[in-house]
């Protein structure tokens, strides 16, 4: 049974880990991988429909916890504690909760202090007693209790009082004072762990297409032994088509993995005649896996040639590999009205295919289709994706109308020497 401290409007942990408000999802998921040993049993739910309408959950069922995570951000937004039961609990180094020890309205009181009076729910038959941060939900013992603590009841001042014995059936930890209105907030500072993260990603663009992506960095710290007086910076960084690997290392540092394609599934739809003909050497990539963004090297220039943006939605191949990329593409469109004016738009990490197409039309071909799966079991529980090509970006859908990941290529920029020689003739 975990034995975990409770720490209002912050997190929930153990000794060796805990999970903070704010967290990324890939940084809780790391901890549960770590410690499956102990930690088993954990559900992934999530909308597969409508992804962003609901919060990505991790339940772990055998210790009767909740995380949720908010859809867009995928930040943790609310720890629940949903079976008491199942988990120890203290607060400040003080157990409330333990199988000697019931969490009665009596114990919270006593461990927590004095707090606003509780709220009844009578569609919930609880009543909710919050403090800062932190939440307890307590079951009425009977039916016939519950019209006695209405809150119209006796012009409201019954609902003053909880019944004396009722023990808490859920807690929650989560940001401000209400946890209807609550939002995750930002990512702390014990979260980066010497990675830097993106806030947003732009894609810098002209009338041609794309020509390379603009970064808002969130880093924390420079070194061991900063923690103190560390501060969340953000800085900006521009990466072009036609870079080398040299400009890309000093703007973003060293990548998280270099990775060498093997084979190109896609050169047999190049129109080229020699796309049969094997190349001596293979492109490869920087993977930045905390900015959700790749960068493919071509292998004899070893220019940037690609960059692939991914949205990391669950109920893809690649979901939890990535984080989040918060994109944004400008677009100019030419309004169909007879003085034929043009409107800017922008698309973003959580548009959907169809309104894509409104806005930059029909592809001309058809789709191809992409089925990922690994070389142990060669299996893809989620499906096949969609790939279709509109003004130098392939867009990788999914079969719910959202976006897995959009690839952006182009002619590459001389590199400075070439502009040199150039220049000089």
């Amino acid at each position: 049974m975990l034995d975990l401290e409770v720490v209002p409007e912050r997190s929930l942990g153990h000794e060796q880990w805990e999970f903070a408000l704010g967290m990324p999802l890939a940084q809780a998921i790391s901890i549960l991988q770590k410690h499956c040993r102990i930690i088993k049993n954990v559900q992934v739910l999530y909308s597969e429909q409508m992804p962003l309408s609901h919060d990505l959950i991790l339940n772990l069922t055998q210790d009767g916890m909740k995380l949720l995570f908010d859809a867009c951000n995928q930040r943790l937004k609310v720890i629940e504690v949903y079976d008491l039961s199942k988990v120890k609990l203290k607060y400040c180094g003080v157990h409330f909760n333990t199988q000697a020890i019931a969490p009665t309205i009596e114990q919270i009181d006593q461990s927590f202090g004095a707090t606003h009076p509780g709220v009844y729910n009578a569609a919930e038959q609880l009543f909710h007693l919050n403090f800062r941060g932190l939440s307890f939900s307590f079951q009425l013992d009977s039916w016939n209790e519950a019209p006695k603590y209405e809150p119209n009841f006796a012009h409201g001042l019954a609902s003053l009082q909880i019944p004396h014995g009722a023990t808490v059936k859920r807690m929650y930890i989560y940001t401000g004072n209400n946890l209807q209105d609550t939002k995750a907030p930002v990512m702390p500072l014990a979260c980066f762990l010497g990675n830097v993260y993106a806030e947003c990603v732009d894609v810098l663009k002209n009338g041609a297409g794309p020509l390379g992506l603009r970064l808002r960095i969130l880093t924390a710290g420079c070194g061991p032994g900063v923690m103190a007086d560390a501060k969340v910076r953000a800085v900006e960084r521009n990466i072009y088509f036609g870079d080398s690997c040299q400009d890309v290392l000093s703007a973003l540092g060293s990548p998280h993995k270099v990775f060498y394609k093997s084979e190109d599934k896609m050169k047999i739809h190049s129109p080229s005649p020699h796309k049969q003909v094997p190349s001596k050497c293979n492109d490869y990539f920087f993977n930045y896996f905390t900015l959700g963004v790749d960068i493919l090297f071509d292998s004899t220039t070893h220019l940037v040639k690609k960059f692939v943006l991914h949205t990391n939605f669950p109920g893809h191949y690649n979901f939890n590999i990535y984080h989040r990329c918060d994109f944004k593409i400008p677009l100019v469109i030419k309004k169909e009205a007879a003085d034929a004016q043009w409107e800017d738009c922008i698309l973003t990490t959580y548009s959907k295919w169809d309104q894509i197409q409104e806005l930059l039309g029909h592809p001309m071909e058809k789709p191809v289709v992409l089925h990922r799966s690994s070389s142990a079991n060669n299996t893809n529980p989620f499906g096949s994706t969609f790939c279709f090509g509109l003004q130098r970006m392939i867009f990788e859908v999914m079969q719910n109308n959202h976006i897995a990941s959009v690839t952006l290529y182009g002619a590459p920029r001389p590199s400075s020497r070439v502009r040199a020689e150039a220049s000089a003739h």
